[in-house]
């Protein structure tokens, strides 16, 4: 199977130019123009040469956004660099796949139907946008649309259709400016270019000014610029304690400026309000003295044990400290694999034998939601806001707001946390509610319902951000029902490509 040097180039460059819509990059624009030369090159393709070309603008791309990975295990996994950098192409190939099933998929049915494929290719890019959401553990990290989170009239579309919706919109004007093209035909492209100026006019339209209400309060989110370095056993009491009385004092500071409720990250100092150990204890009962000395709410980043039988467990929680002293804990569901545990253990055993910091973490089952003067808000842990199914459960089981609390350190300052941030927005904006971000070492910020982002701090600061919080009820399109649009895509995907190759064979 003979490739061109000229097609290899072509699609690797239209994945690499395609992760720089990305923060920290933020060429936003190449979102609308990055998968251009993908299509040319993939339309004059039989699937398997599709395939592999596909797989190569899959490979540059995950490479190019995800360029900051072999730097985890190498730094806090204690692994060598080969090994790390081993590690990081490994995955880009598995991730690749995603875009060289794509390009299989679209050269296939582009056979059978040259014209209807490019209509169709939307609907096989959203395809595998969900089944890279879901297949074994998921990781939806990178979807197209995210490139254009700061694009607040386009991204309102996302309470309709979620993330999925903008991934769709952007790979239609693509292709279809591609099929005018290279049939001549101006009339695809130009009805797609009124849709994507519809889309930004009725997001223009659908932005509002949330006025407060009699309900409205002031929240502040603490971030204490805890290094991920650091090595909790190696310091010594006074050490751990001088850091818990900062974020007690950046706490006590947003309590002066009328803030109700004080949210602290995850795991910004060790804190187990079930452990019995004296170091847990007395902060435990500081922070019950804090709540009932100030009035405040207090959301916590813990993380808790339980033992039945012998039998311990530990879970990353977020719990929810009342003046009452009152208390409600939600436990982390969507664990990050290989970081906090190790999926498929019968497969993957051989991986404690050349890494001892993967945790041992049990997931949670329940969507718990926590209280603030009887308005309830959920609270998902940091990975899992990468997941907008998730996330919209939290909403529509009677969240009127919405607190992530993460630990982004291990990325210092590349573009991961920014990224992080990037799809929080986009959770704000499915939800149509506000958004409150706490990160160790940041990007800490706050986010209305529309995705205007109505703070935001720098990375590896020690500060507290706040702003008046509006609890919103009303339920979007996309809360409501979820990821319509894709399993439409993935039924329409299906259905064709059987099409495809039964039209094939009779033509043979």
């Amino acid at each position: 199977m003979t490739i061109k040097t000229r097609d290899v180039l072509w699609v690797v460059l239209s994945g690499a130019i395609t992760a720089l819509a990305f923060p920290k990059f933020n060429l936003a624009f190449f979102s609308w123009i990055s998968l251009i030369p993908l299509f040319l090159v993939l339309s004059k393709k039989n699937p398997g040469r599709g395939f592999l070309l596909g797989w190569m603008a899959g490979f540059s791309y995950y490479a190019v956004l995800l360029y900051w990975i072999p730097a985890v295990p190498s730094h806090y996994g204690g692994l060598s660099v080969p090994i790390s950098l081993l590690i990081y192409v490994g995955f880009m190939c598995v991730l690749g796949l995603t875009w060289a099933a794509f390009s299989l998929c679209f050269t296939q049915i582009h056979k059978s139907f040259p014209i209807l494929s490019f209509f169709l290719a939307p609907f096989l890019w959203v395809s595998f946008e969900l089944i890279i959401t879901h297949i074994l553990t998921g990781f939806p990290w990178g979807l197209l649309g995210y490139g254009q989170y700061k694009n607040l009239y386009f991204i309102q579309m996302a309470s309709i259709t979620g993330i999925y919706g903008l991934s769709f919109i952007l790979v239609l004007f693509q292709s279809l400016f591609v099929l005018s093209m290279k049939t001549g035909k101006k009339a695809p492209f130009f009805a797609t270019l009124a849709l994507v100026f519809l889309i930004h006019v009725s997001g223009f339209v659908s932005i509002k000014d949330i006025p407060a209400q009699e309900n409205s309060f002031s929240a502040a989110v603490i971030q204490g610029n805890v290094s991920s370095d650091i090595q909790w056993g190696q310091l010594s009491f006074q050490e751990i304690e001088s850091l818990f009385n900062q974020h007690l004092q950046l706490s006590l500071d947003a309590s002066l400026k009328n803030n109700d409720l004080i949210i602290w990250p995850e795991f910004t100092v060790p804190l187990c309000f079930g452990c019995s150990l004296g170091i847990y204890q007395e902060f435990k009962e500081r922070l019950f003295q804090f709540v009932q000395d100030t009035g405040c709410t207090l959301l916590l980043g813990t993380n808790e044990k339980t033992e039945i039988g012998g039998d311990a467990k530990y879970y990353n929680t977020a719990i929810c400290l009342k003046p009452d002293l009152s208390q409600s804990q939600y436990h982390k569901i969507h664990l990050v694999p290989f970081g906090e545990y190790t999926p498929y253990k019968k497969v993957f055993a051989f991986i404690s034998l050349i890494t001892h910091a993967i945790g041992d973490i049990t997931p949670g089952d329940q969507f718990t939601l926590h209280e603030h003067e009887r308005i309830r808000f959920g609270s998902p842990i940091c990975y899992e806001i990468i997941f907008p199914n998730l996330v919209r459960k939290f909403a529509k089981n009677g969240a009127s707001f919405l607190v992530t609390i993460t630990n982004d350190g291990w990325y210092g300052r590349s573009s991961a946390p920014y990224q992080h941030f990037a799809m929080a927005v986009l959770r704000a904006v499915e939800n149509r509610r506000y958004l409150l971000r706490a990160a160790t070492t940041g990007v800490s910020g706050i986010i209305d319902p529309y995705g205007r982002i109505l703070s935001r701090s720098e990375l590896m600061t020690r500060t507290f951000l706040y702003d008046t919080i509006t609890p919103l009820h009303p339920n979007t399109i996309y809360t409501k029902h979820g990821d319509v649009l894709p399993y439409i895509s993935l039924t329409l995907t299906v259905f064709f490509l059987i099409l495809a190759v039964i039209k094939r064979r009779n033509e043979r």
